[in-house]
């Protein structure tokens, strides 16, 4: 199973970022190839305490959907909503600069996969508390979905 913990993993993540572009077109959804950047840097940030985002967490969504999300060997749904602080549109970074967005998502991922970790792992909006073995996991899934999204 894919993960950020793997390098070989981590390299495949960063290399199919560098095939994003602002011509990029989503295959599904509604965000712009640049609100996704954004959308993955504050879902990274929020998992490393540097910004806060509210609990939309339930038992459901804690055990059966995390399960499910982290070790079925599926691709994740498309449509399912994020949080607003995730959300562009509403509490989440709005895009500025497509190369400086990148830059800052960049510079997320290489903290969020830095090992020693010099940040404490906050509980996950949805998924709530979380092992390093899980959000290694959460961030390859998540990223991965939004990649295909955009077709890289």
């Amino acid at each position: 199973m894919k993960t950020l913990a793997n390098p070989k993993d981590k390299q495949e993540i960063l290399a199919r970022l560098d095939r994003i572009s602002p011509a990029s077109q989503r295959q599904w959804g509604s965000m712009t190839v640049a609100e996704m950047v954004c959308h993955l840097n504050d879902a990274l940030v929020i998992a490393m305490g540097e910004k806060q985002a509210g609990s939309a967490s339930t038992w459901f969504s804690r055990s059966i959907f995390k399960w499910a999300g982290l070790w079925f060997p599926t691709q994740w749904p498309h449509g399912v909503r994020t949080v607003p602080e995730c959300d562009a549109k509403k509490l989440g970074t709005r895009p500025a600069e497509m190369e400086s967005d990148l830059g800052m998502l960049r510079e997320s991922f290489a903290r969020f996969t830095r090992r020693p970790r010099e940040y404490e792992l906050q509980a996950h909006p949805m998924f709530g508390l979380m092992t390093e073995r899980e959000w290694m996991r959460w961030g390859y899934l998540h990223t991965d979905h939004h990649l295909r999204q955009f077709g890289a």
